[in-house]
């Protein structure tokens, strides 16, 4: 499916698309998800590895066909045992035959393994996804293995391959400028890693700092993990500036995929896909 008005004036389609995920939909429901993001305009989706198990890669592939929506990324399991890992490996092909361009690999928990387990299942997931032609990306992601800036930029530069999945929530709390909303340092710092881009926006409870430092230190107690992952909403809902965030972007010359991820609202989905492409819509006005 394509945006008629994102055409470049020589008549071809720029590389750079809006995605939406299916993480508000369930498995059964996965069909209509599709259809939902289609209905409101987005270029492609994103879809997490054990929905496309439960719900069988037939009806993906169908779904996909139907609406003509292209399959941006698959998110892995969380790679938190040797056997998870085993299992991300063994979908592979398919995760290549359903089309993704992306697999997007989840570290373990915090203080779960050291840096030599974790790059070791890393690399090895790279390598299998690179040979069947699906692109490895890490997600950098509070509360895991890989949160902080300078984590991310050791994994990269240990794992052939590798490329970053880099989210606007997520850099936000380790970010130079936290707490004001501009995250556009981290998009200068990861410009030549970045291959596909999160989009979704903070609403910082008091304390926040707090929340993200106990989370950082291994502190999961249920009060740290609700409040900094309930901190995740609609985009212009809480403090990022997403303006600047397009700004920054462009002036890096990113011309890859954006998707937005929205994971607390699990009332009227349609209505939040439409406002949030909207939204980010007007964002990039002008770009």
């Amino acid at each position: 499916m394509t945006d008629p008005h994102i055409f470049d004036f020589d008549g071809t389609v720029p590389s750079m698309g809006t995605g939406y995920t299916t993480m508000m939909y369930d498995s059964a429901d996965v069909e209509r998800g599709f259809e939902d993001i289609a209905a409101c305009r987005y270029d492609g989706a994103e879809i997490g590895l054990g929905k496309i198990q439960a719900a069988g890669s037939d009806t993906v592939e169908r779904a996909l066909d139907e609406t003509g929506l292209d399959l941006y990324c698959v998110m892995s399991d969380w790679l938190e045992t040797e056997a998870a890992v085993k299992r991300v490996e063994g979908d592979l092909q398919m995760i290549a035959d359903l089309g993704a361009e992306f697999i997007g690999l989840l570290p373990p928990q915090r203080h779960r393994h050291d840096d030599a387990t974790v790059e070791q299942w890393v690399g090895r997931l790279a390598d299998a996804a690179t040979e069947v032609g699906v692109t490895p990306l890490v997600h950098h992601h509070g509360a895991t293995h890989v949160e902080q800036p300078e984590e991310t930029r050791r994994l990269l530069d240990a794992v052939n391959d590798l490329e970053l999945l880099w989210d606007s929530a997520h850099h936000y709390p380790y970010g130079e400028h936290f707490p004001d909303g501009d995250v556009s340092d981290g998009v200068e710092r990861f410009a030549d890693d970045i291959a596909y881009v999160h989009l979704k926006d903070v609403a910082p409870p008091t304390g926040f700092d707090d929340v993200r430092d106990s989370l950082t230190e291994g502190e999961f107690h249920l009060d740290n993990v609700i409040n900094y992952f309930r901190s995740f909403t609609d985009l212009g809902e809480g403090v990022l500036n997403f303006e600047g965030l397009s700004d920054a972007l462009e002036e890096v010359g990113y011309d890859g995929h954006c998707t937005i991820e929205i994971e607390n609202q699990t009332e009227k989905a349609l209505v939040h896909a439409k406002e949030n492409a909207d939204y980010w819509r007007a964002a990039n006005d002008g770009r």
